[in-house]
């Protein structure tokens, strides 16, 4: 059963960004908030470039740790 929310207290500045990008896409204030709260709760699959991308942006290092845990897994069967 689908619920209302409410969202008090939103700046005046934010809610006139948010009704411009309501006319740009062609929908209501209501349906743009709609499609906005979709994109934020749907969780998106990212592309191998996307991830690479982000792992060098996070610094994670990956390498002889790794690929040590996996032998030593793969060994310890």
């Amino acid at each position: 059963m689908p619920v209302n929310l409410s969202v008090k207290n939103v700046p005046d500045h934010l809610v006139e960004e948010l009704r411009s990008r309501a006319k740009r896409n062609h929908r209501s204030l209501q349906g743009e908030l709609m499609s906005i709260l979709e994109e934020a709760a749907t969780p998106r699959k990212l592309s191998l470039d996307e991830l690479r991308q982000r792992v060098k942006h996070l610094g994670i290092q990956t390498g002889d740790e790794s690929t040590a845990w996996i032998r030593e897994l793969r060994d310890g069967r």
